[in-house]
């Protein structure tokens, strides 16, 4: 029987999607976010999230007038969580550099605050800077890595993000493993390490289960 290593948790549903077509599963998360306190500066025209994580560690902590501003962010789940918590959501794209396009063509003269977690990619602040954009930047949650050693043998790993690839590499080795990533930003942690990545055709985690279906069809 094929079996695979999730390196996060997944919901009932998926675990019968990968039950139902005979795939066993080992699953840890290997990595772990939290809230922090921040101050909250002044808020700029538009606010931008590239996660959930973001989004809820912001409504926890009351920042005020946060709903009057209409928001750019990566990612579909990001949107419709926004849009749930009666967030207004211009632009959403599945990729940070997408994002950077539409602000380049569309919201050029515009400023922004960036809500974001500690360990971060640098392509959204990195653009501000070239494109010399007023924007902020608050770190609103942590990440932390969260290392196991697997003993099961597992012929695929399922990847989330690069924080997840780092964290399982602590302890893992990918010999002989197929890795199924979650996008091209988490596959590119993995490309010195191994040639055997599937790419999901979107980031999302339903996307990262029908591929790993497909391929042990």
């Amino acid at each position: 029987m094929t079996r695979i290593l999730s390196t996060k948790k997944l919901s009932k549903a998926l675990k019968d999607k990968l039950s139902d077509a005979k795939i066993g599963l080992v699953e840890k998360n290997f990595i772990q976010t939290k809230s922090i306190d921040f101050e909250t500066p002044q808020l700029n025209d538009y606010l931008i999230f590239t996660s959930k994580e973001a989004v809820k560690s912001v409504l926890k902590s009351e920042t005020k007038n946060v709903l009057s501003k209409s928001c750019l962010c990566v990612g579909n789940k990001t949107r419709s969580f926004l849009e749930k918590k009666g967030f207004t959501v211009l632009e959403s794209t599945d990729y940070a550099e997408e994002l950077i396009q539409i602000i380049a063509s569309k919201y050029k003269s515009n400023t922004f605050t960036f809500f974001c977690g500690n360990i971060r990619r640098n392509t959204i602040p990195a653009f501000f800077q070239q494109n010399k954009i007023a924007y902020n930047e608050i770190v609103v949650y942590e990440t932390k890595l969260k290392p196991h050693q697997i003993k099961e043998i597992c012929d695929g790993v399922l990847f989330y993000s690069p924080s997840g690839v780092n964290s399982f590499l602590e302890k893992n080795t990918l010999e002989n493993k197929t890795c199924f990533c979650i996008g091209t930003t988490t596959a590119k942690a993995l490309e010195n390490k191994t040639k055997n990545i599937v790419i999901t055709s979107q980031p999302t985690v339903e996307h990262v289960i029908d591929e790993v279906i497909k391929y042990y069809k």
